[in-house]
């Protein structure tokens, strides 16, 4: 696409300003007028061009950028994702490749991406300023090989009220708790008092529930509840059952702040009572999960509430694996960007992935606040002095429980779900113990596992049997003159 269209997009052309105005003059030339096509893969068209392709378009501009939608690859029951996508690279041929980790290791695997060494090597490209641990992330994927880079991550971290804590004489939360130790000084808090007036110690994201708490902690311990390769179920663990009864025992410490459902999504009626409404805002809760968005929350609270709500806070990471605590999985590289081994265009593509990752991208598309950080950590920081580096510290993990889950029968997961209420509700009344409910999710849930993945393979049998062409074929036979048609079959 010509850059005269890309300036159709809606991108604030300040960020152009910017960039143009922090580059020396030689990104800007270029030896001669010649054009060269990259073919770019991406969401959509109209998202590539607000994100990447209008700055890069402003300082390259012989450089011109084809993009290959990955819209058209939509999911379907039945569908195997990962054929999808790799047919729509295979038919589209993009010389750079948007892919998620999964993807990327595949593709690294099997000799398809581009070894980006040699390009760093020459260019004596910056990694350092990359956020610890994502660079080596990337290559674990790659058997130590760098093949891709990721401009941006997306991370939680726990905020904490610091006013409520001196009130409360409870010693501040630190980088690298475990779940026993979070939940140990959320307990800390007074519970006395009606829902509408006290404090709670904890808000852990959205999970109210025994069930989703559980799954929450599990998660972050590197655990799966399911293998789709190989069919099987594995709910009922030691390691879960240790995660469901903490899980357990925080919910009847009455520390953990629940969601009222009907206050969600209504009954404000102005836009102060709106951001009220958040309890880490209102000084309800002492610490919260959340992401980046908290803190444009807290800011703009700030400037309308005029004194009102939370005004001293800081933030450490998200709870560890005692066993890992270097790393977690709630920090997580969303797009990693690489090059096809056999583009015909791979110093163009190079520029424009070295690029997206670099220092001056960083700078400017940093105050974009779209909910992800840049990789480029020191452009993770805020102007009141906040411990940031909880966001980034740790280094990205695999979450285990997403692992392969386009392999499973759509249905499972909501007939699944069903079969969880009614254990854990159980638990809840006091009519079993976690380690009876988990025992029978083990069983109840294997034969439903079971069950979709027969009727799945029935339907694909159907299916390809509708599908399959006639085996009869047409003979003409020509006596006399006269032609005739008849169907034979074979």
């Amino acid at each position: 696409m010509r850059f005269n269209k890309v300036l159709l997009m809606t991108m604030p052309v300040v960020l152009t300003a910017g960039l143009l105005a922090g580059c020396s003059s030689s990104d800007n030339d270029s030896k001669d007028n010649t054009i060269t096509k990259i073919k770019v893969m991406h969401y959509d068209e109209r998202s590539f061009y607000q994100q990447y392709g209008m700055l890069f378009s402003a300082l390259y501009p012989n450089i011109e950028i084809e993009v290959a939608s990955t819209q058209s690859v939509n999911y379907e029951e039945g569908k195997d994702m990962q054929k999808a996508m790799q047919d729509f690279i295979a038919e589209q041929k993009p010389d750079v490749l948007m892919l998620g980790t999964d993807e990327y290791a595949r593709m690294a695997g099997e000799g398809k991406l581009y070894n980006l060494e040699s390009f760093i090597k020459k260019d004596k490209y910056d990694l350092e300023g990359i956020a610890p641990g994502v660079v080596d992330y990337i290559k674990q994927k790659s058997d130590g090989i760098l093949y891709g880079l990721a401009p941006e991550f997306y991370s939680q971290a726990i905020f904490y009220n610091k006013d409520l804590f001196a009130k409360h004489g409870i010693p501040l939360p630190e980088d690298r708790m475990s779940w026993e130790k979070l939940l140990e000084i959320a307990a800390r808090f007074p519970t006395t008092g009606s829902k509408e007036d006290r404090v709670y110690g904890l808000k852990a994201g959205y999970q109210s529930d025994l069930y989703q708490l559980g799954m929450t902690i599990g998660s972050s311990m590197g655990l799966s509840y399911i293998n789709p390769t190989a069919k099987q179920l594995m709910i009922n663990t030691d390691s879960w059952k240790t995660s469901f009864e903490t899980a357990d025992k925080a919910i009847k410490s009455g520390a953990l702040f629940t969601e009222d459902p009907n206050q969600m999504n209504g009954g404000s009626s102005s836009y102060e009572d709106y951001l009220m409404r958040d309890p880490f805002i209102s000084g309800k809760v002492a610490m919260t999960m959340e992401s980046s968005y908290l803190i444009n929350q807290i800011k703009e609270a700030k400037n309308v509430l005029k004194g009102k709500g939370v005004q001293n806070w800081d933030v450490v990471t998200m709870p560890v694996n005692p066993q890992t605590p270097d790393e977690s999985s709630s920090v997580n590289l969303s797009q990693i960007f690489a090059i096809d081994a056999n583009s015909a265009n791979v110093d163009a593509a190079w520029k424009f992935v070295s690029y997206i990752n670099g220092d001056n991208f960083a700078r400017v598309t940093s105050k974009l606040q779209n909910g992800g950080f840049p990789t480029r950590t020191k452009y993770v920081a805020d102007e009141e002095g906040h411990h940031m580096e909880a966001f980034y510290s740790l280094k990205p993990a695999q979450n285990n429980m997403y692992k392969d889950y386009d392999k499973l029968p759509q249905q499972f997961y909501g007939k699944f779900d069903g079969l969880t209420q009614q254990e854990f509700q159980n638990v809840k009344d006091g009519k079993a113990t976690i380690s009876e409910a988990l025992d029978n999710l083990q069983v109840k849930g294997q034969q439903l596992l079971t069950e979709e993945f027969n009727n799945a393979a029935k339907a694909d049998t159907t299916n390809a049997g509708e599908a399959s062409p006639s085996t009869d074929q047409t003979t003409t036979i020509v006596t006399g003159g006269t032609t005739s048609s008849s169907a034979v079959a074979e």
